[in-house]
């Protein structure tokens, strides 16, 4: 009887957000499964979810894709450019396969100063970027 009063009841506001959110982050399959449960890169991409549910101005998100599998890495990028299009995100990555995925505008910092800005390939051909992370002097072609 207790079942029969609430089950055509309607989802409230904040189950529609959840699902909505589950739907976003790609684990609307996986709503009822523990965290603990979740594999590396789904979990990540629950982090996220739970950071985007706080409706923050600027998401800041620090090595997403360490120790990702190729495939979460891909779902990683989709979900932060995804993201991009409501949301302002800082992302902080060392991979640059990652970074060229989904940067717009890249920042390279070297002991705690803006070393070089630009698009990726910008950055990749920057003289001082180059003798900085390479640790060789640039050479022009010629």
């Amino acid at each position: 009887m207790f079942l029969r009063l609430f089950s055509n009841r309607h989802p409230s506001p904040n189950e529609n957000t959840v699902k909505n959110l589950l739907e976003t982050i790609g684990l609307t399959g996986k709503a009822e499964m523990k965290a603990e449960l979740l594999s590396h890169g789904e979990k990540q991409r629950l982090e996220i979810g739970m950071l985007v549910a706080q409706s923050p101005d600027l998401l800041l998100v620090d090595e997403p894709v360490a120790g990702l599998t190729d495939s979460e890495t891909e779902q990683t990028g989709d979900l932060l450019l995804n993201l991009a299009e409501s949301h302002s995100i800082i992302v902080i990555e060392h991979d640059m396969e990652f970074v060229r995925q989904i940067a717009r505008q890249v920042t390279v910092l070297h002991q705690g100063a803006v070393l070089c800005e630009g698009t990726i390939e910008e950055v990749q051909n920057d003289p001082q970027v180059i003798e900085v992370y390479l640790g060789q002097p640039y050479e022009q072609d010629e």
